[in-house]
């Protein structure tokens, strides 16, 4: 019996040795499927760079506020960037000069015209986001209308945008009722181009927009100078020096 035991031993050996020799195996490839997975998420959850020498958020806090309806959206939003550059404005001194109420849907032609009464340029924006958040980045708010409501009802909307988040993936608006309006990245975009994807910058003639391209700055130095203000399209032009 002990004779046929201990022959019977090698046989149990060799059976149970298949499965030993599996298991390394599998369990290497489940480590690896894990280490995949994980890299995955990672790259899935990292935010987007930021452009060299733009932190990842930013808020201009500095930038006024005005509360009010979405019929006097335009005249707020003018008068917050204004106020900023040390012009005494409010809402309410703009709304003869923007023809409001009745004027709402001309406010893409009447804040340019209204910003460069007041001597300053008006500098158009590519319709990309990170070119508004550049500027943001830079210390500038920029001027944007978009689309605001839901699947029935829905009504155009001007805002100043005075930060962003690239962790979370928002934006952060002074807009109507709401001191601090966030909105993700892509709710934004899409509600922007629905608008038309309209953004500028207000500048002082001697404020330079960041990565300013040259032949966009004398166009509207040009149009600020038939608008009347001369002096100030001439100080625009020098600021761009040589």
């Amino acid at each position: 019996m002990i004779g046929a035991q201990g022959r019977a031993s090698p046989a149990w050996h060799r059976n149970k040795r298949v499965p030993m020799l599996q298991s390394p195996s599998k369990h290497r490839r489940l480590l690896a499927a894990c280490l995949v997975a994980a890299t995955l998420a990672g790259c899935a959850s990292a935010p987007p760079l930021a452009p060299r020498g733009e932190p990842q958020r930013t808020e201009l806090s500095s930038v006024p506020f005005y509360r009010g309806n979405a019929n006097h959206s335009g005249a707020m939003a003018l008068a917050a960037v204004l106020s900023r550059q040390g012009a005494p404005i409010t809402p309410g001194l703009l709304d003869k000069a923007l023809g409001l109420p009745q004027g709402a849907e001309a406010l893409d032609t009447g804040i340019p015209r209204v910003a460069r009464e007041y001597g300053k340029v008006v500098y158009p924006l590519d319709k990309q986001l990170d070119a508004l958040l550049s500027q943001v980045a830079a210390g500038y708010p920029v001027l944007v209308r978009y689309e605001e409501g839901s699947m029935w009802w829905s009504e155009p909307r001007y805002a100043v945008l005075i930060g962003y988040d690239r962790y979370k993936q928002r934006v952060l608006l002074r807009s109507g009722m709401h001191r601090r309006q966030l909105m993700k990245f892509a709710d934004f975009e899409s509600a922007w181009a629905s608008e038309g994807s309209w953004a500028v910058l207000v500048q002082s003639p001697r404020q330079l927009p960041a990565r300013v391209d040259r032949a966009r700055w004398l166009q509207a130095a040009d149009e600020l100078a038939r608008s009347g203000q001369e002096i100030a399209a001439k100080q625009a032009v020098n600021s761009l020096g040589h």
